[in-house]
């Protein structure tokens, strides 16, 4: 392969770069702190977009697109999408970190998702926007188990996006199409392999919303995401995939969850981005609500309750504002009804 695309990239996540944009025809471009930079003014030829595919194990003549894990020569392991665009060639790529940053550093609320950490049994659901750090966060939370419980950890990825060494637990970490063929086969598979916690990717689809509910009906702790931007959308969406199984489906999912928290991320005062969160632990109410599908009262427990395990993302956003982590303009954009977080910052509830 070309060896100064080779440098480039290395030079690029060298820089802390997020994302690295690769495109026919293109300068190469980068993401940093959430923006997308130049990060050299030559454009990059066909010729060389073909022999990077090729080291991939990807033929461009043969694939229209493709997602594989890859290593840099000389460099770490990066997560690869390879696709075409208007008949050019082009390629993103993520690094594979084994750097987890812990849950206070990322601005997590780490009493909360400890206490989620330490149960035997059960589905926490983080979510969020593609780009919003959710695969940061549940890794954060695996370190944490990694470091403090003796555990057998199984992870399904598409593809692996952070890789664990072994401490006080034991990682069996499988990548969809390398060593599994999908989510539903893998977890299935998985369940025969002795796991305590089981992180799937993402869940897609109802056989494996509901594969991974029976799995926390049988004593595990299933993590996993969805692309859902609150607590309310993710219950709304996890119930619409379940709507064409069992009766006991609604019946499982509120006495399995143990809580969701959705986040975003959002530029932040002075440089860098900041997590906004939102987030629910199930319990007494919220299981009711959640069995007759209540969701406006789901929606009116987390702006009125007081109590830690809950924060509603309006409340969340004014209170980093005034401890001054975001610039209000950025804060009231996140909001579904600025007009609630204009009310809200003059103490109107």
């Amino acid at each position: 392969m070309n060896s100064a695309l080779n440098q480039l990239i290395r030079d690029a996540f060298a820089d802390s770069a997020n994302d690295v944009f690769l495109m026919e025809d293109e300068p190469p471009r980068i993401r940093h702190e959430g923006e997308v930079r130049t990060l050299h003014p030559g454009p990059i030829p066909r010729v060389a977009l073909e022999e990077f595919w090729k080291s991939c194990g990807v033929d461009p003549a043969t694939t229209l697109e493709a997602d594989i894990s890859w290593r840099v020569p000389g460099g770490g392991r990066l997560r690869v999408n390879l696709y075409h665009t208007l008949g050019r060639l082009a390629a993103v790529l993520r690094p594979i970190r084994n750097d987890i940053p812990p849950m206070a550093e990322l601005g997590l609320p780490a009493p909360l998702l400890e206490s989620w950490m330490q149960r035997r049994y059960g589905l926490i659901l983080i979510t969020g926007p593609t780009g919003s750090g959710k695969s940061t966060t549940v890794a954060s939370c695996l370190d944490w188990i990694n470091q403090n419980l003796s555990r057998h950890i199984v992870t399904l990825e598409d593809p692996i996006e952070f890789l664990f060494t072994n401490e006080k637990s034991l990682f069996s970490q499988r990548e969809i199409r390398q060593d599994s063929a999908s989510f539903s086969t893998g977890l299935r598979s998985a369940l025969r392999q002795s796991p305590d916690i089981l992180f799937l990717g993402e869940i897609r689809d109802a056989e494996t919303a509901m594969t991974a509910l029976h799995a926390a009906e049988t004593g595990h702790l299933v993590i996993s995401t969805l692309h859902s931007s609150s607590v309310v959308e993710t219950l709304d969406r996890f119930t619409h995939l379940l709507g064409a199984e069992s009766a006991g489906a609604l019946s499982l999912l509120a006495s399995q969850l143990v809580g969701v928290m959705s986040q975003q991320l959002l530029p932040r005062l002075g440089g860098g981005l900041f997590p906004a969160l939102e987030y629910m632990q199930n319990e007494a109410v919220t299981r009711r609500w959640i069995l007759e599908s209540r969701l406006t009262d789901l929606q009116d427990h987390l702006l009125k309750s007081t109590e830690a395990t809950n924060c509603s993302l309006l409340e969340y956003l004014v209170a980093s504002v005034k401890q001054g982590y975001l610039d209000a303009e950025v804060a009231r954009g996140a909001c579904a009804r600025p007009q609630d977080f204009d009310r809200a910052m003059r103490g109107i509830s």
